[in-house]
């Protein structure tokens, strides 16, 4: 599928004027994805990468499109951002008052955890083809490289939760900083820093309308 829809790609690109321009149907990990990532085309101006981007996104089994800078989706006849879908909210909404677990000193995720993160994919899941960080917190206690250690098998560990549960890996990007982020307002040893985030950092619907043309970059 991936090959197939990639040997489309250079053929719509090539149409657009897109020299240089790729696009690669497969994720990081090799994975075949409806996803493209374009690359390339350095030196080409803003209107042809815009209209590059937008052959690609009609090539019929493509879903959303994006520029390896991460740069969102604009609607048709212009290059202004899309505003942020509710999917953030839904999502802060139901960490406002619980809370992802692990067992201690772990990144294995407890019982109860596993279901949050079941309504934390399905929230999510109206933003299909963005780009969504996961970043995982610690409080001070114990050597801060073991912290940092942790808070990133710890994402991963969601990461890989959320995959599970039908969330594209190629949108997913993990991360831990430790205890260098405390809540606001929180000793930094208190265990309510002990958390996991989530950030939609680039906007894009899964399948493009007629009216959803994707950014030039």
């Amino acid at each position: 599928m991936a090959n197939r829809l990639e040997a489309k790609a250079r053929v719509a690109i090539a149409a657009a004027g897109g020299k240089g321009v790729a696009a690669s149907f497969h994720t990081s990990a090799g994975s075949p994805t409806r996803h493209p990532v374009l690359s390339g085309g350095k030196g080409l101006n803003e209107k042809v990468r815009a209209r590059v981007a937008r052959a690609v996104a009609a090539i019929p089994g493509a879903g959303g499109v994006r520029w390896s800078d991460g740069t969102i989706m604009a609607q048709r006849g212009t290059d202004t951002p899309r505003p942020p879908m509710h999917c953030q909210d839904d999502v802060d909404a139901l960490l406002r008052s619980r809370t992802i677990r692990f067992e201690e000193s772990s990144a294995n995720l407890d019982p109860a955890s596993r279901e949050l993160i079941g309504e934390v994919a399905r929230a999510l899941r109206p933003c299909l083809g963005a780009i969504i960080a996961i970043t995982g917190h610690t409080d001070s206690s114990g050597p801060e490289p073991g912290n940092i250690e942790l808070s990133q098998a710890r994402a991963k560990a969601v990461e890989a939760a959320l995959v599970a549960r039908g969330i594209p890996a190629d949108g997913l990007r993990a991360s831990g900083v430790g205890s260098a982020q405390p809540v606001s307002g929180l000793d930094p040893r208190d265990p309510a820093n002990r958390r996991i985030e989530f950030s939609v950092i680039a906007i894009q619907p899964v399948v493009p309308t007629p009216v959803d043309t994707p950014g030039p970059r």
